[in-house]
């Protein structure tokens, strides 16, 4: 199979509401990134968070093993420390091998529930 994918990627935009309409996981307003690794290595991944007024948090570390694809809600994300809520953040992103990013974000504070999703920035490097 051809190599698809970048090892570096950024998510400028980040923001987790604290409220949902909805305690139910699946209902809880959150931001995710799902990872595809199409190649034949496990993929180890770093993120680290920017925020407009202090340092920045992490590496959070995963692993997502090769011909594989994981989903992971930045609520989840525990170590080095939790992501904090309703605070502006952006992701960057490297890991070892080639990846894909999409991000998402489900936004629950209202009845009426907000999802976006988009494809993260790669670099070239």
């Amino acid at each position: 199979m051809e190599q698809i994918g970048r090892r570096i990627w950024a998510i400028p935009e980040g923001h987790i509401p604290s409220r949902s309409v909805n305690e139910e996981h699946a209902l809880i307003s959150h931001e995710a990134a799902s990872f595809l690794n199409a190649t034949n290595e496990v993929a180890e991944v770093a993120l680290t968070l920017f925020f407009t007024d202090r340092e920045p948090a992490g590496p959070y570390r995963v692993k997502v093993p090769a011909r594989r694809t994981l989903h992971l809600r930045f609520n989840d994300l525990t170590d080095p420390e939790p992501v904090p809520r309703d605070t502006d953040y952006a992701t960057l992103i490297a890991s070892s091998v080639p990846i894909v990013v999409q991000y998402t974000r489900q936004d629950t504070r209202h009845p009426a529930i907000a999802l976006i999703s988009t494809i993260a920035f790669a670099s070239d490097c």
